[in-house]
């Protein structure tokens, strides 16, 4: 007796003589390609920039599952005055970025009533709670078999004041199912040597990892990607070429054109200039966040360290020791100030005075933020056949893999298993 063959198998040989086109090679863009494929879609990866060479590379290259409470945190609005006083802060306000953020900011300060913060916790914690599962076939197909760490991450504090204040929020988290475990002196010391001594009060989060190349984690996933058949094509798209109300493919900057029964905007920051032909209006900005490659620091770290007084993150990684997080709201368009990156390593030494800091490269990632810090999974209502994933501000490696399994149910025209309405384009109408 023959069984029915199942609903993935029959949309797998649905899709097997169909393509598919993805804008932007990031790791939510290389992710939607690896699950595309998956479904049987001859798939070309669109990007401009070499695989690996994109936001998330600088990043703290965290997989933060927890991190689901958004930037709008309250009393948020005090704080605006300082940030544009103080340009060492963890948080810079750029005085001539003020007028074109407003409309951006008025609605990101919506999103700080404690109603609010949980709605979007909840919504976002639905997402990174499959994370782990998501990135799990993506990685099994890789061959290097160490490219996700498996060493939780460390947040440490100056006194308890700190860890108080963060109290309801690590009580929000838990309630949602995640957890953290109070360290003293001698826990932080034993799990960081380098730290010994110096932090009296601390957080694990054990259900964190880290990312020890996030720009080999990215290229890796794009090898296997093409090892499957995948196409990469480095150029800009210049359009979404479209006939009777549905996108029929791309148009490159080089003059190629690539056929599509579906396309997916994943661009992160660049997704904008595609925004009047999905039909969608999306405030969507781009915070810089500054980075500091320490080739030989001198010093061994052995987990992710968040120092949250500091405002800033101690990656190891196998290119060296990355020091980072510091972001700036800034124009459009408007020149990196690596000076920022600077003020992160005079902290950072104040922390480890032993650091070696004459080996250094600067880097800056713009991430994709909305006002709401949740991003935008979603099918175009104008053109039906194009799907949108950008927006995941500083989660997009935590959420890649999650963001390109949901495009593919989108594409196959499956239930979600996710509910997707917290993340609908469309909400900001």
């Amino acid at each position: 007796m023959n069984a029915a063959p199942n609903e993935f198998l029959l949309a797998n040989r649905r899709a097997l003589h169909e393509t598919a086109v993805v804008i932007g090679g990031g790791i939510v863009g290389v992710c939607c390609a690896l699950y595309l494929q998956r479904e049987g879609y001859a798939v070309t990866l669109v990007d401009p920039e070499a695989p690996g060479n994109s936001t998330a590379k600088w990043s703290c290259g965290q997989i933060a599952v927890s991190e689901i409470i958004p930037l709008s945190k309250p009393g948020i609005l005090m704080k605006v005055p300082g940030w544009l006083m103080d340009q060492k802060g963890p948080l810079a306000l750029r005085p001539s970025a003020l007028p074109g953020i407003l409309p951006w900011f008025f609605r990101f300060l919506m999103c700080a009533r404690h109603s609010k913060i949980v709605d979007i916790a909840q919504a976002m914690a639905t997402l990174t709670h499959d994370v782990y599962g998501d990135y799990a076939p993506l990685l099994d197909a890789c061959e290097d078999k160490t490219l996700m760490g498996e060493r939780p991450i460390i947040e440490v504090f100056d006194n308890p004041v700190g860890i108080a204040h963060e109290q309801p929020h690590l009580d929000l988290r838990a309630s949602l199912g995640f957890t953290s475990q109070r360290l003293n002196a001698k826990e932080i010391g034993d799990l960081e040597p380098a730290l010994g001594g110096r932090f009296a009060h601390g957080l694990l989060f054990p259900d964190w990892r880290a990312v020890s190349d996030t720009e080999g984690f990215i290229a890796a996933l794009t090898q296997s990607f093409m090892a499957r058949g995948g196409r990469r094509v480095r150029s800009e798209v210049a359009r979404i070429d479209e006939e009777n109300g549905r996108a029929t493919g791309v148009a490159l900057a080089n003059g190629e054109r690539a056929a599509a029964a579906c396309v997916v905007v994943a661009a992160g920051t660049g997704s904008r200039r595609f925004f009047p032909a999905l039909g969608v209006s999306v405030p969507l900005a781009g915070i810089a966040g500054y980075q500091a490659v320490l080739r030989h620091p001198g010093v061994e770290m052995r987990h992710s360290t968040i120092y949250a007084d500091g405002g800033f993150c101690f990656s190891p990684m196998t290119r060296g020791l990355q020091i980072g997080g510091t972001i700036e709201f800034a124009a459009p368009n408007a020149r990196p100030n690596f000076g920022r990156a600077d003020i992160i390593l005079e902290k950072a030494r104040r922390v480890l005075p032993q650091l070696q800091t004459a080996d250094v490269e600067y880097g800056v990632g713009y991430r994709p933020f909305l006002p709401d810090t949740k991003p935008i999974i979603d099918r175009s209502r104008r053109l039906p056949n194009v799907f949108m994933a950008f927006g995941h501000g500083q989660l997009g490696l935590t959420l890649g893999a999650t963001t390109g399994r949901l495009i593919a149910d989108l594409a196959a025209g499956r239930t979600t298993k996710q509910d997707l309405a917290p993340f609908s384009a469309y909400r900001f109408s």
